[in-house]
């Protein structure tokens, strides 16, 4: 069963796990669960998701009830009038705070999200980032003998595909689990180590208009249970909770 946040006779918001699609992809044939199907058979109805959350990626995930509904999300999607707040692990030591403003290129299987021929020149890009935590483990990964770690929280101003991961990736932080972009020595190291076999992102909530009232609507989301252990492992709780972060414990 997948974990209900909110629900009215419009909209259904879940906690997607990490390592679940949201819906069919031609880039993981072998899949066979998908958040779609899932969410579907669960409720017994069909649903519209508004957007999508990677396969790694894990938390806050929309979906609207009807055709109508789900075509006013996708406007406030597409417009950026939906704020957002992610929870990443990352590599090294970041600034305090920051904004990452690089453009990024469409990538070709958007075209299979959006069913339409794109453009795939830059794109404007924007990510507000700060730091929550940090910590330097007494582990060898690369050449020094210490690894170095932060927690951060994430705000995507804008909507790109791989966005969070690509930034991260650009200011030489990548996120710890992404096997894309980020660095397969420190991944392992936490799968071995650490027991963390996922890609350390999660959506916490998202703030959008009511597409029958207007109304602002807050849906948040717990952190999930292995995330949640990996940050009280490394003496990240207070600062979680700090941040007004609900984790599963």
């Amino acid at each position: 069963m997948l974990p209900i946040l909110y629900r009215d006779d419009l909209l259904i918001a879940i906690h997607k796990p990490s390592n679940l699609l949201v819906h069919r992809t031609e880039l993981d044939r072998h899949e066979t669960r998908f958040a779609v199907q899932m969410l579907r058979d669960q409720i017994g109805q069909r649903v519209y998701p508004a957007h999508r959350l990677d396969k790694g990626t894990s938390g806050a995930l929309l979906f609207a009830l009807d055709k109508d509904a789900a075509r006013e999300l996708s406007w406030q999607f597409e417009r950026q009038q939906v704020a957002k707040r992610y929870l990443a692990v990352v590599r090294g030591h970041p600034p305090a705070e920051g904004l990452i403003d690089h453009p990024l290129s469409r990538r070709p299987d958007d075209l299979e999200w959006i069913g339409e021929k794109v453009e795939t020149a830059p794109q404007a890009a924007q990510t507000r980032y700060r730091t929550l935590a940090e910590i330097e483990l007494p582990i060898l990964v690369e050449r020094y003998p210490t690894s170095r770690y932060a927690l951060l929280e994430l705000e995507p101003l804008t909507g790109r595909r791989h966005q969070l991961r690509r930034h991260l990736k650009h200011i030489a932080h990548p996120i710890i689990g992404d096997s894309t972009y980020g660095k397969g020595r420190h991944n392992r190291m936490f799968a071995d180590e650490l027991d963390s076999h996922r890609m350390l992102l999660a959506c916490l909530e998202m703030t959008l208009s009511h597409p029958a009232s207007g109304e602002p609507l807050r849906i948040a989301c717990p952190l999930e249970a292995g995330f949640s252990t990996l940050i009280e492992r490394l003496g990240w709780t207070a600062a979680a909770r700090a941040a007004g972060i609900e984790l599963t414990i």
